[in-house]
């Protein structure tokens, strides 16, 4: 990539019951190899605007916030397809009040400690199993978004073959934040959860990214306004790291766009250089 060139990369931070209060939030930013840029701040209120935004023709690159497959040991003990295309799919033909009992009745009867199963890339980053309902619930983001991404006709490295102009990785904001703020909370859409805390660790985490600790971490530098931080919902920030590890996992097109060795195709990866570490 020359100086001149630039990379349109798009930072998703996905909901699975989009809304006015609770919008699907996009960050539009451009990459030039050596800095990723903040554009502009999209909010989609619906699903419709989520895939007309995927349509969008290319040539991008997109990060997005949710587990884009389910743990290996889940698909096989559902007998589900053992391809991703094949299991979403399935998914796909199911109602969402389907998919949660396939959930439930699936956990019932297993003894504690393995009712729900996290993908690899989950115990690296230690984010939430896929299955997961209840709190942040990551199982009907899936649920929502998969299936979207395969309608897309996107490429999906490792996961789908296709529009290689259109190329979607999956992104963990939490990762990154521990990485540069460590375990400190961030955010909160629940009211009596926003406290100065919260607010100051948005500040130090928005510092650090646009700041050497961010640049030595994705090895570029990131250009975003400090006010970002002000969002206590930290949807904004969040979707900004998105586009961050999407632009990292750019940088890295032509060694499998970042991805560990050794990636199991059946449940992905999540874009972030902490997993090469791991």
């Amino acid at each position: 990539m020359s100086e001149h060139d630039q990379k349109l990369v798009l930072g998703i931070d996905f909901t699975s019951a989009p809304s006015r209060r609770k919008p699907i939030t996009c960050a539009r930013a451009e990459f030039d190899g050596a800095r990723l840029s903040l554009v502009e701040l999209m909010h989609l209120h619906d699903f419709e605007s989520f895939e007309a935004l995927l349509a969008t023709p290319g040539n991008w690159i997109a990060g997005i916030d949710f587990p884009f497959g389910q743990a290996r040991r889940f698909v096989e003990n559902i007998r589900w397809p053992l391809t991703w295309d094949g299991y979403v799919d399935e998914v796909s033909r199911l109602d969402r009040n389907g998919f949660r009992k396939i959930l439930e009745d699936y956990k019932r009867d297993r003894p504690p400690g393995d009712k729900q199963h996290k993908r690899t890339c989950d115990v690296l980053t230690r984010s939430q199993s896929p299955q997961t309902l209840y709190g942040t619930p990551v199982a009907l983001m899936f649920y929502e978004g998969a299936p979207r991404l395969l309608a897309s006709g996107a490429h999906l490295p490792f996961n789908h073959d296709g529009d290689i102009s259109r190329v979607v990785l999956e992104a963990y904001p939490g990762v990154a934040a521990r990485q540069l703020i460590g375990n400190r909370g961030y955010k909160s859409d629940a009211k009596p959860n926003q406290t100065a805390e919260t607010h100051d660790a948005r500040e130090d985490l928005i510092a650090a990214l646009t700041g050497e600790s961010g640049q030595t971490a994705y090895g570029f530098s990131v250009d975003a306004p400090r006010e970002l931080a002000e969002d206590p919902g930290a949807d904004d920030l969040d979707a900004l790291i998105c586009a961050v590890q999407a632009a990292w996992g750019f940088s890295r097109a032509d060694r499998g766009y970042g991805a560990p060795s050794g990636v199991d195709r059946l449940e992905g990866w999540i874009s972030d250089p902490s997993l090469l570490s791991a």
